[in-house]
Formats: C-alpha cells, structure tokens, sequence
C-alpha cells in the first residue's frame, strides 16, 4: 500500500490556487446543473416554452457527450490546457446566453452549448489531475470533487428557487457565469507556463468516427426532445426513428453487449444508463408538480428536493463503507427498490393530490437509492478495468449516463405536450420512471461480482 506523504498535499503553495479554482469550477457546474431543475417551471413559463420544458435538459445532457468524446480525444493529442480553455469558454457563453434569452428557443440554444462545455469541462479537469499531481493525491483531489457536488446538491435547489423567487430566474445562470469566470481566471493564471505535458499520436480515423457517433446521439437526443413540438401524428413517430438511430450509434462508445446486458461490465454500464434515465426524467418534474399540483413557491419547490440530496450523500457514504460486504446484487435490489418507492410516492401524490409531504418525503428514498447505486457502479467500472481501457470504460459510463438521461427526459417531455399537462401527464412521467426501474433490475442483476469482498 503506498504511504502518502504527510508534507504533500494538494493545497501546498504549488497547487492550492489550482486546487481551489478546480474545485470551484466542477462547484459551480453543480450550482447550475441542480438549480435548472428548481427554476425550469419558472423559465418556462416566463418564455411560453412549456412544450420544450424537457429539451432544456435532455438537449443538455445530450450535447455533453460531444463535449466528452471531443476534450478526452483532444487532450490525449495534445494536452489538457486547450480543452480545458475551450470547454470553459463554451460553459460560460451558454449560461450567458440562456441567461438574456426573450424566447425560449434561443434559451434553448444556449443550453446546448452549455452542454458542450459541461461535458468537456470535467474530462478536462481530470486530466489536469492526472497531469499535474502526483499519483497519491489523486484519491484526495477527487474527493474534493465529490464535496463540491454534494454541497451544492443540499444547497443548490433552495438557492436558485430563492433567486427565481425573489430576484429574477436569469441571475440563476447569469450569476453562476460571473462566478465561472473568475474561477476560470484562478485555474488559467496558475497553469500559465505549467508543463502539463504533451499528446500522444492518435488514430485520427478512429478520433473522427467516434466524434461523429457522439454527434448523431447527441442530435438524435435533441431530435426526440424537440418531437414534442412537432404535429400531434409526427411526434412519436419522429421519436421512435430518433431513439433506433441512438440504439445503433451508441454502441461502438460502449462495451461489447451493453445494450443485450451482457454479464459483468455490459450491465455495469447499462444500468447507470437506465437507472439514470428513471431518476432524472422523474426529479425533472417533481418540482413542476410541487408548484403546479401544490401551489408550492419556486423556494419551497428547491426545498422539497433537499431531502434527498441529503439521503444521496448519506446512502454515498454507506455505501462506500460497507459497500463490498452488502454485494452488488444486493445493492441493486436495494437501490432500486428505493428508487421505485419514491417514483409510486411522487405517481400518488400527482394522480390523488395527497399531501405533499407524500412526495417529499417519497423522494428523499430515491435519493438514497441512487446514492447506493451509483457510486458502487463507478467501483465496478474501475474494477473491470486496466490500464489499457479505463479510459473507454469510464467514458463509456458517463456516455451510458447521459444518454440514457437525455432519452429518457426527453421521453416524459413527449408524454407531458402529448396530454397537454395536469394530473394525467405528472402520472405517465412517473409511471414511464417505474417502468424504466424495473427494467434497470435486468442489468442490475447482471453485474457480476467485482470488488466484492471476498
């Protein structure tokens, strides 16, 4: 086991302020990421654009895998300090757009971009990482990481529901631009004349093939999105084309079988894609319906998701301590079971307008579903792993991720414009989210027995 210096340390004078702009950054991507779903009833609203409520995160989401496949292939070839510039750059002009947007397809715009930025941004980042410590601090830089995410995820919805509420929705993006800039500033000021070392040559026909795979799933994605804008006969069957087309171009981003839930790594990654998919087209909605069913505030709406940010981190926590003895069958029973009582929780709320501290207190188990489930596929993705395809697996997970969510947001996007809202169109969203859980239960029996305890 190797020994970590006590004197090294990742806030030491040479790296603090890198540390702290890095750390800021994947913070403020949190910030952004966790307030659109507290201020979209809000924006949507505010631009008429209540049949593209869904584009604005499954366009999102869609547009990082670009951004993904493209900073991991640049900065093989050439380092990370171009890709990181650049992602950046595309994050900020993206939250500036969406910010000072009159209509909301020009919001709609911005958060595409936003997208390839976001996506770019942390592959970027981690690269950085691997570039510019040394091996036995990257455990204690990704942990900071992971602190930047779940402060804001308890934090981040109140926040921008407050700003929504009390300023305007458009300081929710606006704000977290400003704030990216002067971050940006730290990081680029400190790497200046760093030696983050060069690139390696790369198979430019496999670069090219697999930028454009990414690209057709990305506008595939959108494609299904926008089909609820679309005449009632073209929208399901423009999203039906649209999702064979990502079925057949995803898979070369993927391990051999994912998509049949092949045992082992194949399930691994499908499952996070599936699991994803359910989570995020459900928490999407579920402030929609605090604030439309309930007649809660944008604030208040942010506070009912804070719960389960809380669960999340807490089930995280357990997971990474007694994640091994539990076994991964185990877990996803569990974690799925959980998943599936917060969608039933959220589906009663919505269909008999219960309480609605039924829904809250509902969602807060499907945080703490995912917070056992998702960290324990990360392990098992590093544990099939070696040398030679960490970086395709890990790429492959975040792919399955986003795809996965961006479908499937997408999805419950067309459900809603096809019944024209209320009662109805909240009960298929949360019904398509059981759904899309149960059938995770395939892959997420399916994922073998990496880093079990033995």
């Amino acid at each position: 086991m190797t020994r970590v210096d006590p004197s090294v340390s990742i806030w030491d004078v040479e790296r603090i302020w890198v540390t702290a702009g890095a750390v800021a950054l994947i913070f403020l991507a949190a910030i952004e990421a966790l307030a659109v779903t507290t201020v979209m009833p809000v924006v949507s609203e505010a631009l008429d654009g209540q049949s593209l409520y869904a584009v604005a995160f499954a366009g999102t989401l869609a547009t990082s895998v670009i951004g993904m496949v493209a900073t991991g292939a640049w900065s093989d070839a050439r380092g990370p300090r171009g890709p990181l510039y650049a992602a950046v750059s595309l994050f900020i002009l993206g939250l500036v757009i969406s910010g000072l947007a009159t209509t909301m397809h020009q919001f709609l715009v911005g958060r595409l971009i936003q997208g390839l930025g976001a996506g770019g941004q942390t592959v970027a980042l981690y690269v950085v990482v691997a570039r510019l410590y040394p091996q036995e601090l990257h455990g204690r830089v990704f942990a900071a990481f992971a602190a930047a995410w779940v402060v804001p995820s308890m934090v981040g919805p109140f926040l921008a529901g407050a700003v929504a509420e009390h300023i305007d929705w458009r300081w929710a993006f606006l704000g977290v631009a400003v704030l990216t800039a002067l971050a940006f500033a730290i990081i680029a000021v400190r790497l200046r004349g760093v030696d983050l070392g060069g690139g390696t040559p790369q198979n430019r026909r496999a670069l090219v093939v697999r930028l454009l795979l990414a690209a057709v799933v990305a506008v595939s994605a959108v494609v299904v999105g926008f089909a609820a804008d679309l005449d009632a006969a073209l929208r399901w069957p423009a999203a039906v084309l649209a999702i064979v087309v990502i079925a057949v171009a995803v898979q070369p981003l993927l391990p051999r079988r994912t998509l049949r839930a092949g045992y082992g790594l194949p399930s691994v990654v499908l499952a996070r894609g599936m699991a994803a998919g359910a989570f995020f087209a459900a928490e999407a909605y579920v402030p929609y319906l605090l604030m439309e069913r309930f007649g809660f505030s944008a604030t208040w709406a942010g506070v009912g998701l804070m719960l389960a940010a809380f669960a999340w981190a807490g089930a995280s926590a357990l997971q990474g301590r007694f994640g091994d003895r539990l076994g991964n069958r185990r877990i996803a029973l569990i974690g799925l079971g959980l998943v599936l009582f917060a969608f039933l929780s959220v589906l009663t709320a919505a269909l008999f307008g219960i309480s609605p501290a039924i829904a809250i207190v509902g969602w807060a188990f499907g945080g703490g579903g995912m917070g056992l489930l998702y960290p324990r596929l990360t392990v098992l993705t590093l544990a099939y792993s070696n040398d030679d395809d960490q970086g395709f697996n890990s790429s492959a997970l975040s792919i399955s991720d986003a795809t996965g969510s961006a479908v499937a947001i997408a999805i419950a996007g067309l459900g809603v414009a096809t019944l024209g809202g209320g009662s109805g169109a909240f009960g298929v969203v949360f019904a398509f989210a059981i759904v899309l859980a149960v059938l995770a239960l395939i892959p997420g029996l399916r994922l073998g027995r990496g880093a079990e305890a033995s």
